[in-house]
């Protein structure tokens, strides 16, 4: 897989159907300490000049830790034959199971900087984080999208990351 520096016109895909429908795999750490996760929730888009990728973790989420750590993440996207590995990695968790083991993806490390994806991905996004922020119950201006998502206030972590490389595999 080959990391390229990332431009606007390299985008390809439909961002909805990648992320509702497709997932992702959200991934921080470096080669030796990560953990990954499947997510379906994001946004790609342009924010203080950047192209962005915002991604969104809950609390309680073991990556969490890795995303608080480091300065690079990454999201990916899989064949559908992978989608039985995306629900183990969105099911289970990396305090209990080595998820690359149970799953059969192939960690690959992004050259010159500490990130990880997968040699399984057809499209890897190499994020350098810009801003985190906790979601706020009372910043909520819909309650019904609050108490639907959160009824036990295990809300999220807000990251929007500069779209610094990208990668198209399998």
């Amino acid at each position: 897989m080959e990391f390229k520096a990332f431009s606007q016109q390299d985008f390809q895909g439909n961002p909805f159907t990648m992320l509702d429908k497709e997932w992702m795999l959200v991934t921080a750490g470096d080669i030796g300490d990560y953990n990954t996760m499947t997510a379906s929730w994001g946004g790609f888009g342009v924010i203080w000049n950047k192209p962005v990728m915002i991604s969104v973790v809950r609390l309680s989420r073991y990556t969490l830790e890795f995303m608080e750590k480091y300065d690079y993440f990454t999201c990916s996207f899989y064949p559908e034959k992978y989608r039985k590995a995306l629900n183990i990695c969105g099911t289970k968790s990396g305090r209990e199971i080595d998820k690359a083991k149970e799953t059969g993806l192939t960690p690959l490390a992004v050259p010159g900087i500490q990130a990880v994806t997968f040699a399984e991905a057809r499209l890897s996004f190499v994020m350098r984080k810009l801003l985190h922020q906790d979601l706020a119950k009372q910043a909520f201006t819909d309650g019904e999208v609050y108490a639907k998502n959160y009824p036990d206030d295990n809300i999220h972590r807000l990251f929007i990351g500069s779209i610094e490389q990208y990668a198209a595999g399998c």
